[in-house]
């Protein structure tokens, strides 16, 4: 059986020192190479014009350079743009670019698929195949950038990670892309634009505090008691609201990194006056900036509903008199299944 070729994203500027003493050829050759591979994103050798003929096809030979590629693009009316993209084996993953006026945010994936099977989610009815690694993010980013740029004539300006899979499950991969994603050889975008969002997995919250990151971090809690959310997030049976609580302090107390509770309102099940003082209880016991308050986009596999415009602003209200700083976020790409919660593969 062959051995698969190492991937050249995955060699360190030392490894590619020792591979280019090793035949023979200057140093320098390791700053071209890099730049080629994380600021001018080429996914071939042969793109690397400054490279000689011999050389790039060395490089063939001793390395590989996977890369994803964009498999499909839907346009949202209201501006979205969905792409499904294929990575070198075969699977497919989903990343949004969602425009407003004074910002440009991509929505990436972390997973293919995902294994936390939240009730409300597309994803979560998916088997995970598999963990992204650090260059697949990195693309998404980079192709997301580019569409960005030749549709809105900008650049992106934010990233969050709430596409498909839990990030903190795939926590190296994701911090190396961050990683990577800020680095001034890399796209040089700073971590305060990039929001992590987890469905909850203490244990990684607080080992993000202690490895001190610098991007903000989302809460994705969608319930303000234990039930409720047992009920629509299986997660949350072993990892409780009052240990998502602890961690967050933690996560606060090492970083002092914004949090941000994202909170998807369903009619009859978490959108009474109690659930939103229930709410107000734990903003009051978490260093949050922000309660996000997410309108539901429906999937087949979910019976709730969203609840009607009088009973969203009741909730808000009820929110804002408890002076909580909460944002009614509405959701945008829906018409593509591109929005919250949506993302399948449905092509």
């Amino acid at each position: 059986m062959n051995t698969p070729l190492p991937n050249i994203r995955h060699q360190s500027i030392a490894d590619l020192e020792a591979y280019f003493d090793s035949i023979g050829d200057k140093r320098f050759r390791v700053k071209q190479v890099y730049e080629w591979l994380w600021q001018k994103h080429a996914h071939n050798f042969e793109e690397m014009s400054n490279l000689s003929k011999d050389l790039r096809a060395k490089l063939g030979t001793d390395f590989s350079l996977p890369a994803l590629h964009v498999d499909a693009t839907q346009f949202s009316d209201d501006g979205t743009v969905k792409s499904r993209f294929k990575t070198f084996d075969g699977h497919l993953i989903e990343g949004v670019l969602i425009p407003t006026e004074e910002r440009k945010t991509a929505c990436v994936s972390s997973q293919i698929g995902c294994s936390l099977s939240c009730k409300f989610c597309a994803t979560g009815y998916m088997d995970r195949k598999r963990n992204l690694t650090y260059d697949e993010i990195y693309d998404q980013v980079v192709l997301i950038n580019q569409q960005s740029e030749k549709t809105f004539d900008k650049k992106l300006t934010n990233i969050v990670f709430m596409g498909m899979g839990e990030p903190l499950l795939n926590y190296s991969n994701v911090l190396k892309a961050i990683e990577r994603i800020s680095a001034e050889d890399g796209l040089f975008m700073s971590p305060k634009r990039i929001t992590v969002s987890t469905a909850g997995v203490a244990k990684q919250i607080q080992k993000l505090g202690d490895d001190k990151v610098r991007f903000k971090l989302a809460l994705s809690l969608h319930a303000a008691n234990d039930a409720k959310r047992n009920q629509i997030m299986p997660i949350n049976e072993t990892n409780n609201i009052k240990v998502l609580i602890e961690a967050l302090n933690h996560f606060y107390k090492q970083t002092g990194n914004e949090i941000t509770l994202e909170y998807i309102l369903f009619k009859n099940l978490n959108d009474s006056d109690k659930d939103a003082e229930e709410l107000v209880k734990i903003y009051r016991q978490v260093p949050a900036d922000l309660i996000n308050i997410i309108e539901y986009n429906p999937i087949d596999a979910f019976r709730f509903t969203k609840p009607d415009e009088e009973g969203i602003q009741n909730f808000m209200g009820i929110l804002e008199s408890n002076r909580v700083n909460a944002r009614l976020r509405r959701s945008r790409g829906k018409d593509i299944d591109a929005a919250c919660g949506q993302l399948a593969n449905k092509g």
